[in-house]
């Protein structure tokens, strides 16, 4: 199951960095994480400081 980056997602960029795979972009107003691509490891959600992101 992919992550997902919720509204809460302040475009901080901390996570873009910390994905091994590339599975997240900056989006029109925020970061996107591709669920085709993501490997469901965390990395992004660690990375998080306004906790936007969490397993769907």
């Amino acid at each position: 199951m992919a992550y997902v980056i919720s509204d809460a997602c302040v475009s901080c960029g901390s996570c873009e960095s910390e994905c091994p795979v590339e599975a997240i972009s900056q989006g029109e107003t925020q970061y996107e994480i591709d669920p085709d691509t993501c490997v469901d490891c965390g990395s992004c959600a660690a990375a998080c400081p306004t906790d936007a992101i969490s397993a769907e």
